[in-house]
């Protein structure tokens, strides 16, 4: 077996052949986590995982899908989900009671599209705080581990950590971590584990992915896909899935110099760990 413990199996692009994914899941022996990102998503994941053996769930609401009120024009264009004004917490409580969610997530901080004007960025900045803040409560009251998302912003992440140790979560994960040695030492520090995925096959400017896979301990790492988007180049698919999660396995075991069969059997328990499954 293998676990992919991040997916999107709901999205529209598998409205056409989502039952002919799930089969090729169930024939490879691939355990899935699928992640919601507003409402709507949460609920369509914990269908998945309810309908479906050795899939799970994860439930919350995605920075990207919270309208600050400063960038919903450029939102509406990029964003083809559902955004909320406010964060339900008692409607989020209700989804993440199914038997089969075994995470918040995928939750956090994103500025990669951000306002212009100082103002209107601290707006935009607080709101997502405010968001995570609340997301991260109810994780405690319900004794979940979460999913972070964090896009261009690792440094105010680890201080909103830092500066909330109450609220900070126990047991989490840095899905499809970009960051520094330094901040990847941070998240360790905290206890977290680190996703990847097949952004390690890119080539981003000041992030050399090796260095961070060579410097993350073997009972840190977890296995992700993000599927449908981050196909690794082996697939030779645009489209990801599930099942190419094995083609991460294989780089970090080349990048490690590791026993693949050893390395998976450690990532496996790592998530097994984590999600308590």
């Amino acid at each position: 077996m293998i676990i992919d413990t991040h997916a999107h199996l709901n999205h529209p692009l598998f409205n056409e052949d989502r039952d002919n994914v799930i089969k090729r899941c169930l024939i490879n022996d691939v355990w899935v986590i699928n992640v919601g990102t507003n409402i709507k998503t949460s609920k369509e994941v914990v269908f998945l995982a309810e309908e479906n053996k050795n899939f799970f769930a994860a439930t919350g609401l995605h920075p990207m899908n919270l309208d600050t009120g400063v960038l919903r024009e450029k939102y509406k264009e990029l964003n083809e989900e559902e955004m909320e004004n406010v964060f339900d917490y008692e409607e989020y409580k209700k989804i993440a009671s199914s038997e089969k969610v075994v995470a918040i997530g995928e939750i956090g901080l994103d500025y990669y599209w951000k306002p212009k004007t100082t103002k209107r960025k601290q707006i935009f900045k607080e709101k997502q705080k405010e968001l995570l803040l609340q997301q991260l409560k109810l994780a405690k009251e319900l004794d979940l581990p979460v999913v972070f998302h964090c896009r261009m912003a690792n440094n105010d992440l680890i201080e909103l950590l830092k500066s909330n140790s109450s609220l900070r979560p126990k047991s989490a994960v840095m899905h499809s971590f970009v960051g520094s040695l330094e901040e990847l030492k941070q998240y360790l520090d905290f206890g977290f584990y680190i996703g990847f995925n097949g952004i390690i096959f890119k080539s981003l400017e000041g992030i050399n992915f090796n260095e961070i896979i060579k410097n993350t301990p073997l009972d840190r790492i977890l296995l992700e896909t993000d599927c449908p988007s981050l196909s690794p180049p082996e697939s030779g698919i645009k489209r990801n899935e599930p099942i190419f999660v094995k083609q991460i396995l294989k780089k970090i075991a080349e990048t490690r110099k590791a026993d693949i069969h050893k390395l998976s059997k450690i990532i496996i328990e790592n998530a097994k760990k984590l999600f308590k499954i």
